[in-house]
């Protein structure tokens, strides 16, 4: 299993800027897809972003497509979300997940993955 670290959360404006970063331990990082997903309160856990373990493909939910980008280092074992255009409905708690599967693409259920962080706290103001 890869263990996962979020960062990078925090208390913004609307329209600010936020980088994400989940940091993975392991050598073996570089083969698993990973995903953001991320639950606002009262709401189900929903998918944000995922990106393949080749990084030859990156995926998103409508709600995030042109502001959100999903990126990898995998010689940092580091996978990042930046956050751009941010609005109050991306208030939630961000998670970063590593695919249950090596060698596969990122899917967009949770499902997907097996191995999770603990979270982190973004919160955007009007």
């Amino acid at each position: 299993q890869v263990q996962l670290v979020e960062s990078g959360g925090g208390l913004v404006q609307a329209g600010d800027s936020l980088r994400l970063s989940c940091a993975a331990s392991g050598r073996t990082f570089g083969r698993y897809a990973m995903g953001w997903f991320r639950q606002a309160p009262g709401k189900e856990r929903e998918f944000v972003a995922g990106i393949n373990w080749r990084s030859d493909r990156t995926y998103y939910a409508d709600s995030v497509k042109g502001r959100f980008t999903i990126s990898r280092d995998n010689a940092k074992n580091t996978v990042y979300l930046q956050m751009n255009s941010l609005k109050p409905e991306d208030t939630a708690v961000y998670y970063c997940a590593a695919s249950l599967l090596a060698f596969s693409v990122a899917g967009t259920s949770q499902a997907d993955y097996g191995s999770w962080g603990q979270g982190t706290q973004v919160t955007v103001s009007s």
